[in-house]
């Protein structure tokens, strides 16, 4: 049941990213991460209210609003990637990182990964050069600065794994109540400090709303599944979540990749399961 949870919320990630991705050209990205934070703040608050769960420790509270300002500042980044660059980039170079931050973390916390984890992350570093562009051409020639912000927004996700994984399992959906709390203000000081402003495009901003609530239910997805299995195994499948993104460029942005980005793409999905494999 974990691993299907995490598959799901990789899924739901992948399509909130990808309309995230899609408002974040007529709107700043920032803009668009504060809107979705804000949007899924209020439905996770009716859910706890719901649910009725106590309030949770003082640790429970500290990863959590350290989890959620990391994540935010992911969101936007990511969203900023889809708006400058291609998707079919921006979004398997962040998953490879994000995967990899939980499996460093099991290793500084004592786990041994067998051979096969090994050989999946040597694969994962081969995967994020092709897919970056290192040979062959593609549509758009994305910048290298926004791949490096590509690998700074999978640190900031894996970082966001470990957080989460970290709050008391018995704090229901409080984690991400705390988390929007540290993540809204951050995010509108961030928009102020930027001189981001909402434009007039009413399209991008339902889009951004849209994006929001797919965003919440990707997190409460995560959460459950981290609850109940292994963190460098949830981890992992909940990268997998360029998949519905990658899709969903190809169908509606018709985005088109070169054939050795193609190879990094089934590269980087391989070394995803073999990473996640090792650990069952």
């Amino acid at each position: 049941m974990p691993v299907l949870l995490a598959l799901t919320s990789a899924i739901v990630y992948g399509v909130g990213d990808w309309f995230g991705g899609r408002a974040s050209r007529d709107q700043p990205s920032v803009v668009v991460a504060a809107t979705g934070q804000v949007v899924s703040f209020v439905l996770v608050v009716v859910g706890t209210v719901i649910m009725g769960t106590a309030v949770p420790g003082a640790s429970t509270w500290v990863w959590s609003a350290v989890g959620g300002m990391a994540g935010a500042l992911g969101i936007a980044g990511l969203y900023h990637g889809f708006a400058h660059g291609d998707i079919t980039v921006v979004a398997p170079v962040s998953a490879v990182v994000g995967a990899a931050v939980p499996v460093g973390v099991g290793l500084a916390t004592g786990e041994r990964p067998s051979g096969l984890a090994l050989v999946g992350v040597v694969l994962a570093i081969g995967a994020v050069a092709l897919v970056s562009g290192a040979l062959g051409t593609h549509q758009h020639n994305t910048p290298p600065r926004i791949v490096a912000l590509s690998v700074v927004v999978g640190g900031c996700f894996g970082f966001l794994f470990v957080c989460f994984e970290r709050t008391a399992s018995d704090s229901g959906m409080w984690p991400l109540v705390i988390a929007r709390l540290a993540s809204v203000p951050m995010l509108i000081v961030l928009a102020l400090a930027t001189g981001a402003r909402p434009t007039a495009h009413t399209p991008s901003r339902r889009i951004a709303v849209v994006a929001g609530v797919f965003d919440m239910g990707a997190n409460a997805l995560y959460l459950w599944a981290v609850r109940g299995g292994m963190l460098s195994i949830v981890g992992v499948v909940a990268s997998l979540y360029p998949a519905s993104t990658v899709l969903l460029a190809f169908v509606v942005d018709k985005e088109r990749v070169s054939r050795w980005q193609s190879i990094g793409l089934m590269v980087a999905v391989c070394a995803l399961v073999m990473v996640s494999l090792s650990r069952q």
